[in-house]
């Protein structure tokens, strides 16, 4: 019998050996499995294999009403699934609403949940966006909503997925339950953004165990392609398999998977213009030890649970500190040790200056803007009438949203009262674009910090997501060179404390992430990320208490 009454470290404990066979619950997933017994809504940051699933699976059995998970990958669902239906117990019994399932197996799925017969229901936005589905999915009087890979929802996200925009009103139409936010990493604004977008209320946020002490931190800056070639094929021959290769464009995935394999290292390629069926063959291939080097592009991520992946090579700058974080989180999921090597040149931020290039174009954001205006208010009816693609679509539609031209309700698109017209709406829009590209060309900024860095690695990528790890990390390459001590000794006194609000005169406002020998970085809501001398801030002024 479920009850609806604060419960705490005993029950839950209880919960977990009974139902899931788990001796203990592990760090970081007590404090957030409270907030979802008291009804509040939470966003949790967890790393790659810390037990996230786990915050909403456990505290589910002791809640009324079943509990809607939202996943934007069916793979990722359907392992989730198993997962849970392999322990043969009705009260974690999961089932899944998609387009996977035909008619008569998603109307199945929905009776089970109506006569208690299942307790988690996976489903992803699209579904929920069809009106009757909705209804269905509300007459279930769900006790939680748990949405998983939130930094999806967010433009910040390097997973971005359109569809998950109206998620904060879906939710709405099926009652308005407590919210449970999932990711393994969120950096400042992309937490900021969740928050707006999945329209938490006062939510509890729970970040921990960021610093994963078994994978090693290493970076080496390639002065040719022939340097880059020697590291990698020397990271193969010195470490155990299986790895990924991160690389930065679909044809670099081919070229060096083929090269490889040439030199006597079998490899696969994998990345987003190949056919499904062939990325699924290869993810599969991948997760049962049939491939042990994977070459991919960032395509190649969630949906990956896998714990013996021993190391990540980046053959390239990643985009951001959160993309690497998220790739190098994916190994050493067993605890065993695992390597992260990322072998970059100063040519590489050229590439990721071209994915972030090019502006949305004014004429189709008008015709949009227009559209909705005009009474196409479903998204078929908008599709139709603009002509864009879906992908497309949804970041058109996110933008003017955000300037407060249209407004999601449910399954349909309205204009709000006072809403820019059309040709003013365009033009806040790309104005909007290009602060978010500002703000992205400045992740890649402190991508290239990372790698150049002479300070404990972890302590400066954790420094990005508004962590101070309080201590060398012993893991990295610069500690166990040696020289992280030196930088962290030569640290000066701090003008502004971590984590405060500043304001800077032609920036605006901003956070203080961190300091390091005598800069200091600096998140601004207006330009991004900036690093700051210490001594000119203090001379000139440049900053003052937010």
């Amino acid at each position: 019998m479920k009850l609806n009454i604060p419960v705490y470290g005993p029950r839950l404990r209880k919960i977990a050996r009974k139902h899931f066979g788990w001796p203990s619950l592990r760090p970081g997933q007590a404090k957030p499995m409270r907030a979802v017994l008291r009804r509040r809504d939470a966003l949790v940051v967890l790393p790659t294999g810390a037990g996230k699933s786990a915050i909403y699976q456990i505290p589910a059995v002791l809640l009324p009403g079943p509990t809607v998970v939202i996943s934007p990958l069916l793979a990722l669902q359907q392992d989730q699934i198993a997962a849970l239906n392999e322990y043969g117990d009705p009260a974690i019994r999961a089932v899944r609403v998609s387009s996977a399932e035909t008619p008569a197996q998603q109307r199945e799925a929905i009776q089970e949940l109506r006569e208690g017969r299942a307790e988690f229901l996976f489903i992803t936005p699209e579904q929920l966006s069809d009106p009757e589905r909705l209804a269905e999915v509300r007459a279930l009087r769900p006790g939680l909503v748990a949405v998983d890979e939130a930094h999806c929802i967010s433009v910040w996200g390097h997973d971005f997925r359109p569809d998950f925009l109206q998620i904060g009103h879906l939710i709405k139409g099926i009652g308005r339950p407590p919210v449970l936010a999932l990711t393994a990493t969120a950096s400042p604004p992309v937490r900021d953004d969740i928050i707006e977008r999945l329209q938490l209320r006062n939510p509890e946020i729970h970040v921990s165990g960021l610093d994963r002490k078994n994978l090693f931190l290493q970076v080496a800056q390639c002065p040719d392609e022939n340097y880059r070639w020697r590291r990698l094929t020397a990271l193969l021959d010195e470490t155990t398999r299986p790895g990924i290769i991160y690389v930065a464009t679909r044809r670099a995935a081919e070229e060096l998977a083929t090269r490889l394999t040439a030199a006597g290292y079998p490899a696969e390629f994998y990345h987003g213009g190949m056919a499904a069926g062939a990325r699924e063959q290869r993810h599969e291939d991948f997760t049962n030890d049939k491939v042990d080097i994977m070459v991919a592009t960032s395509a190649f991520g969630m949906g990956i649970d896998k714990p013996n992946i021993r190391w990540v090579a980046h053959m390239a700058l990643p985009d951001s500190p959160d993309s690497y974080f998220q790739e190098i989180g994916r190994m050493g999921r067993d605890g065993e040790p695992g390597h992260a090597l990322l072998l970059w040149r100063a040519e590489d931020e050229a590439i990721q200056r071209f994915f972030t290039g090019g502006s949305p174009s004014d004429v189709e954001l008008r015709e949009l803007a227009a559209a909705v205006r005009g009474g196409a208010t479903s998204k078929a009816a908008i599709k139709e009438k603009s002509g864009l693609g879906p992908r497309k679509l949804g970041q058109l539609l996110a933008l003017l949203e955000q300037v407060g031209a249209v407004k999601a309700d449910g399954s349909k698109w309205k204009v709000p009262r006072y809403a820019p017209l059309p040709a003013k709406a365009a033009e806040e829009a790309v104005a909007e674009h290009e602060r978010q590209q500002t703000v992205q060309r400045s992740r890649t900024d402190m991508m290239r910090a990372f790698a150049q860095t002479r300070a404990c690695r972890t302590q400066t990528l954790l420094a990005y997501f508004g962590e101070d790890l309080g201590r060398a990390c012993g893991h990295c390459d610069n500690c166990v060179d040696g020289v992280a001590e030196e930088v962290i000794e030569a640290t000066g006194d701090e003008p502004f404390a971590v984590h405060s609000t500043v304001q800077h005169a032609e920036w605006g406002p901003g956070m203080v992430m961190g300091y390091e020998e005598d800069k200091m970085t600096v998140l601004f809501e207006s330009v991004g990320y900036k690093t700051l001398a210490v001594s000119v801030v203090v001379e000139n002024e440049l900053l003052t208490a937010g």
